[in-house]
């Protein structure tokens, strides 16, 4: 495991039509969804971390502690980006923030727990 602070990560999308509130069933409204901004800033953090994971190894979010702060129309183009800023054993933190062409949109904590991802997923699916 080699993670570093100050690693960064970058996700991109564009809003469309598929991933605004009203699809998605976060509101009523054609913008850019809440959950789906969510998802990409998870997205960053998940490519921060590509290359720096020992094999066998993933990370599984634990925390979020997001702001919304702009709505963002369909057509426009948004960016999250992640920053590592500790890591404790196995749980990495992050902080996020997500742009679209005019600016923040979204900002905040995210943490991930390292795991192994064959024992995860057996542990996961003995529950049923």
């Amino acid at each position: 495991m080699d993670i570093t602070l100050g690693l960064k990560g970058i996700a991109k999308e564009t809003v469309s039509a598929e991933n605004t509130a009203a699809k998605v069933g976060s509101g009523s409204l054609p913008v850019f969804a809440t959950p789906i901004m969510v998802a990409l800033m998870e997205k960053a953090a998940c490519q921060a971390l590509e290359g720096h994971l020992d094999e066998g190894s993933t990370t599984v979010g634990t925390m979020l502690n997001i702001e919304h702060v702009a709505a963002t129309p369909v057509g426009m183009a948004v960016t999250a980006e992640s920053t590592v800023t500790a890591v404790d054993g196995r749980k990495v933190c992050f902080d996020v923030a997500a742009y679209d062409e005019a600016g923040l949109i979204g900002k905040g904590k995210h943490e991930r727990f390292i795991v192994n991802a064959e024992r995860f997923t057996d542990k996961t699916n003995a529950k049923k």
